[in-house]
């Protein structure tokens, strides 16, 4: 691992500098432009951007003609965020990852982008995607290993946290996008509540599941940004950094057993072994759940929702400029074409059924978060895939608030994830008691 290619940066602290006006603006884009100058060309986490310093030295007059007090600005002032290649940036062109020209998917600018130059941000560029965040991989590499992937579809925004680039990066979830990446970079991933942060001028892949996520180097970071950009965020409930009514609770943890555990590799499993004997080990109860003993139907119903609505958000696209799209996202499409409506209805009918099951057991074994491992294990070698999504998808199926906390590296130095599961709804309540988890984690 060259280690100069990892060096996430805290969001918080940033901020902090930024409103205390140290650095100034101007040489603080300076210096985000000469880090990615230096450092994007070997990951390729940013789309690239000619003129990306005087479009933002121009953004940074702006801001502080707007805001001349630093210590009066909003909580993001200055902060430089990477934005997923299938949000629309006022300024930046949309590409999805793709080479269809650009003004076909052009559109308006995304509220999750509004909101965050509402909060003072700057958006450093466009991440790299996979094609149209499915599963034709983008070029990005992977930090820790450029040799090795570093997951999707949300790849370039997990990868320039990682590398320091940003401290905040924007992605998107249908069934495993901001999870695995971030797994596999070593940093934190959220995925809050389906819904909860809206996915207007978003390019959509599937409806029902694409979810805006978000990528930091911590658990505080997310902290900060998540309440800026989700909706109705409850500010009595705490920081999510240790806050709040949940401040000394102990969460009891659940691991649900059976066939979908099973998808787990030997590496991954091992560690999440570790993981959880660590926890026990500092007074955490954990209670093992047979939740999803109908894992493989549960898959074929996410699968079947999923590829209708990939090929109907398409349908006008596809139709149009078909030969351009990859092979992978081609084959998607037309699988999404042969699937009966009244197969998709069915599909949803089961995905309420299994929403309302799945929270009446936890509400009757007592469990406060699920435990899983991210991914099936570390980034696979080599930069043709993606990875497997399949530890997210039941979680991504039902809606559920997610997240990846770092979780130790394997004996080459790759990165590990502990995915953490919340309740539908209560995403501040999973950020403050995730904190007991990236405690024991951290000190570990």
């Amino acid at each position: 691992m060259d280690k100069s290619l990892v060096r996430p940066r805290s969001l918080v602290r940033e901020a902090a500098a930024l409103r205390a006006g140290v650095p100034a603006l101007a040489v603080h884009v300076d210096r985000l432009c000469a880090r990615i100058e230096q450092v994007d060309p070997l990951i390729h986490a940013f789309v690239p951007e000619p003129g990306r310093a005087d479009r933002l030295q121009a953004e940074v007059r702006a801001l502080a003609a707007d805001r001349p007090d630093p210590a009066q600005a909003p909580p993001l002032y200055g902060v430089a965020v990477g934005v997923k290649d299938v949000v629309h940036v006022d300024g930046l062109p949309t590409h999805g990852g793709s080479v269809l020209p650009p003004g076909v998917l052009a559109g308006p600018q995304a509220t999750v982008v509004d909101r965050l130059r509402a909060a003072g941000a700057l958006v450093a560029g466009k991440t790299v995607t996979a094609e149209f965040a499915g599963g034709a991989p983008g070029r990005t590499r992977n930090p820790h290993r450029p040799e090795h992937t570093p997951g999707g579809s949300s790849s370039g925004s997990a990868a320039a946290v990682a590398a320091g680039l940003v401290p905040l990066a924007i992605g998107t979830q249908t069934i495993g996008s901001v999870v695995r990446p971030a797994a596999y970079c070593g940093v934190v991933g959220f995925r809050p509540t389906f819904g909860r942060i809206p996915t207007a001028g978003v390019i959509p892949n599937a409806p029902s599941f694409d979810t805006v996520g978000l990528f930091t180097a911590d658990l505080a970071g997310v902290a900060l940004a998540a309440p800026l950009l989700c909706d109705d965020w409850d500010h009595g409930a705490g920081d999510g950094a240790g806050g709040g009514p949940w401040a000394d609770e102990a969460p009891v943890l659940g691991v649900p057993v059976g066939p979908y555990l099973d998808r787990a590799g030997p590496e991954a499993r091992r560690a999440f072994d570790r993981q959880l004997a660590l926890l026990a080990a500092r007074g955490l109860t954990v209670r093992r759940l047979d939740l999803l003993p109908d894992f493989d139907e549960l898959e074929r119903q996410a699968r079947t929702v999923n590829r209708f609505e990939t090929a109907a958000s398409h349908a006008d696209w596809f139709a149009r400029f078909g030969e351009l799209y990859r092979p992978e996202t081609a084959a998607a499409i037309r699988h999404g074409r042969t699937v009966d409506p009244a197969d998709r209805a069915a599909a949803l009918r089961a995905r309420t059924a299994f929403r309302e099951r799945l929270a009446e057991q936890r509400h009757r074994a007592g469990v406060d978060l699920l435990l899983a491992p991210s991914a099936t294990g570390p980034a696979p070698l080599g930069l043709g895939g993606t990875g497997s999504a399949v530890m997210s998808l039941p979680w991504s199926h039902a809606g559920l608030p997610a997240l990846s906390l770092p979780a130790g590296v394997t004996a080459a130095g790759l990165p590990l994830g502990l995915q953490v599961v919340g309740e539908a709804g209560a995403d501040e309540r999973l950020l403050a008691l995730a904190v007991v988890l990236e405690r024991v984690l951290d000190g570990a």
